[in-house]
């Protein structure tokens, strides 16, 4: 009986399929895991991958190399843009655009290696001092020779500091780090900046003696950082100045806005401990800081530094060490002397009007060998109200090429927002 329930069971043909489901299903499903396992296998001994986020130093190089390096790309219409952008205390706005591969996968091949690229963004973790979403960018490759990644990324390197040789690089601060603002502009030379006598060697030794003798500071226990004032009309040349310096040392400059919304005291403490090495530090218009916030207070200013956050970061038991900071005013006597004081500025320098040695220099530097005319155009100055560098210079490039129409019209330089243009000279 028990062997005719067996056959009849056995016999039964949807029994038969459905057993034969259940075998086919579960053979499927062996099938499937091991050829998982086989893909895990293989991706582990096959692929090598390399992470880099965008807190890396190296991941602002990898979007730059890859945006204009000579490789052969595929799914390049996927691009994002960066944007660079400030806007100046006269109210004009630079901007400069980048276009770099957009989230999403992107396939190129480099030293005749095939590599993706997979840049991912994370919309739910966000970076606090930027606002921006943390990203990653992910390359993986079937070489398993892991130098390439080290190739790569040493021609990424060596291409943003190509950008950077002979060039000042401006950084501005960007949350709670510093970041390039625009492209690297070419050095200033020092000569091209005409100080009155004396004043611009005066600063360049004792900057050159700071910079040699860190050895000296550490043996004596003094901090080892030095700070200048440059102040004077406005037009006197400060910052024109300061990009020279800076040309001059092969540094770059950082520039900190104190007015800036969202500073506070712990972010401005940070940033001048975290600034980039070989920069100078410069604090604009020192004096306008403190008095724009008051006016602005009612209008829901939110720069949170206050005095005394300043001065400890200047020279306080947390400030940073191996340190440069030029700051400048038009105003220096609103600044409080506490701010002012040995050991927070440690050389004030006056830049004023134009002195007739350099107006008389400045001739020269843009009418070489006109003697008799510099000559001409200090006298033709003398017993008139004081110039600025700034107009100089914009008088002598309005006549770049007529020298002579240069020191006939001396007195468009007082009038050169009102009124007619300037008639043309002729001479001999």
């Amino acid at each position: 009986m028990e062997s005719g329930f067996l056959d009849s069971v056995t016999g039964n043909p949807y029994f038969s399929a459905g057993f034969g489901l259940i075998g086919v299903g579960a053979g499927l499903a062996v099938l499937r895991q091991g050829m998982q396992r086989g893909f895990d296998l293989a991706r582990r001994n096959l692929l090598v991958t390399l992470e880099i986020p965008s807190r890396d130093k190296s991941y602002p190089w990898f979007l730059n190399w890859i945006s204009h390096a000579n490789v052969t790309r595929r799914n390049s219409q996927q691009l994002a843009v960066e944007t660079s952008f400030r806007q100046h205390t006269n109210g004009s706005i630079t901007s400069t655009f980048n276009l770099v591969p957009g989230p999403g996968k992107h396939y190129f091949k480099f030293k005749g290696v095939w590599l993706q690229v997979e840049r991912q963004r994370d919309g739910r973790l966000m970076d606090l001092s930027t606002g921006n979403p943390f990203e990653t960018v992910t390359l993986t490759t079937l070489s398993r020779d892991r130098s390439i990644f080290q190739t790569l990324l040493k021609d990424a390197r060596e291409a943003a500091l190509a950008k950077e040789t002979g060039k000042t690089v401006m950084y501005t601060s960007w949350g709670s780090e510093w970041r390039p603002f625009g492209l690297p502009r070419k050095r200033r030379l020092l000569e091209s900046v005409i100080l009155d006598r004396g004043i611009a060697e005066s600063i360049m030794q004792d900057v050159e003696d700071f910079i040699s003798n860190e050895a000296w500071y550490n043996k004596r226990g003094i901090p080892y950082r030095r700070g200048y004032l440059l102040y004077g009309p406005p037009g006197s040349g400060k910052t024109s100045f300061i990009q020279a310096l800076a040309g001059h040392l092969q540094y770059n400059i950082c520039i900190l806005n104190l007015s800036e919304r969202g500073l506070t005291d712990d972010r401005l403490n940070h940033l001048l401990s975290v600034a980039p090495e070989r920069s100078l530090m410069l604090l604009e218009d020192v004096d306008a800081a403190f008095a724009k916030r008051k006016q602005s207070d009612q209008e829901g200013f939110q720069s949170m530094v206050t005095f005394s956050g300043l001065l400890n970061a200047l020279d306080g038991v947390a400030s940073s060490e191996e340190r440069i900071i030029l700051m400048t005013t038009n105003h220096i006597e609103l600044l409080d002397q506490a701010l002012i004081r040995p050991g927070r500025v440690d050389m004030k320098v006056y830049l004023g009007d134009a002195t007739p040695h350099q107006i008389r220099r400045m001739f020269l530097r843009f009418y070489e060998g006109k003697t008799d005319l510099a000559d001409d155009f200090v006298a033709a100055l003398e017993g008139k109200p004081p110039v600025s560098t700034a107009q100089l210079q914009g008088h002598f490039v309005t006549y770049k090429a007529d020298p002579w129409a240069a020191v006939k019209c001396v007195s468009q330089l007082f009038h050169n927002s009102l009124g007619s243009p300037a008639q043309p000279v002729t001479h001999a």
